[in-house]
């Protein structure tokens, strides 16, 4: 999957994630979409490591791991921004 599949994938993640977590944040959708695309690549990656889909191909998992990914540092960004 290309860089530019990875970016659509973290909007996508992002936007759920900040669906499931919802709450105001300082960077509004900004930062939602930038932690949404650096979740979607953490995510991809920690889901390469153990198994759970690959980097170069877009599948359910991947968009679980992106999702997942988002989240982390979506509670991440909380935590230190509070």
């Amino acid at each position: 999957m290309g860089i530019f599949s990875w970016i659509l994938l973290g909007l996508i993640a992002g936007i759920l994630a900040k669906y499931i977590m919802p709450g105001k944040d300082n960077g509004g959708f900004v930062i939602t979409t930038i932690l949404g695309i650096a979740g979607a690549f953490t995510g991809g990656w920690l889901g390469s490591l153990v198994g759970l889909g690959t980097v170069g191909e877009f599948s359910f998992s991947g968009l679980i791991t992106a999702v997942v990914g988002a989240l982390l540092l979506l509670f991440i960004y909380r935590s230190c921004t509070k």
